[in-house]
């Protein structure tokens, strides 16, 4: 990616930035049809007409948050893969990274599970063209650890994946930290994804 070049550049990507957070929190908070444009620019101290210098409307910034977290996760995972020798090594970095990514991205987690089906035909394929990308690379480790068919591989992934990502609209900061709560998680994943069926 481009870094921008200007001051004036990077004042916007900084904005756009803003505009991303705020639009996952209200969504996650109000759901996609219950925030508006105008609570957006509100959040990042812009007017809504303002929110369209970055985005063309309230579906296109959807697109660009939840197509954007999708290819972070597959360039992230690819990278983490990349970046260790062995199959068990590959599979906690990327049990690690997702674990990462599912405490600190709550909400978006919230408004893909609730709001993908404000995308248009064309950007929801795009995310689920990524998804899989991200399910395929899990996949290609795990079965270089485990006996299993492909089939059964997806089905633990997923199951790691409803796991991972469901536990940070329960989980109480007041109970446990978050390093307590990422060790925990990790333990718990690479279980589930390892343990031999009976």
């Amino acid at each position: 990616m481009t870094m921008p070049s200007t001051p004036r550049d990077r004042a916007k990507a900084e904005r756009t930035d803003a505009i991303l957070v705020a639009s996952a929190r209200l969504f996650a908070e109000r759901g996609y049809s219950g925030a508006s444009l105008e609570d957006i620019g509100a959040a990042v101290g812009i007017s809504g007409p303002a929110v369209y210098r970055h985005f063309a409307g309230k579906q296109a910034l959807l697109a660009a948050l939840l197509i954007g977290v999708s290819e972070r996760l597959v360039s992230g995972g690819e990278a983490v893969s990349a970046a260790h020798d062995s199959a068990p090594e590959r599979m906690r970095a990327l049990v690690e990274f997702h674990v990462d990514f599912a405490l600190g991205n709550a909400d978006v987690i919230r408004v893909q599970d609730r709001d993908i089906a404000h995308l248009t035909a064309d950007a929801r394929a795009s995310v689920r063209r990524l998804q899989r990308a991200y399910i395929e690379l899990w996949i290609d480790v795990l079965g270089d650890i485990v006996p299993a068919s492909r089939d059964e591989a997806r089905l633990r992934v997923q199951a790691c994946f409803g796991l991972l990502n469901s536990t940070p609209h329960s989980t109480s900061a007041a109970l446990r930290t978050r390093r307590s709560t990422a060790e925990l998680l990790t333990v718990m994943a690479l279980s589930a994804l390892l343990t031999a069926a009976g």
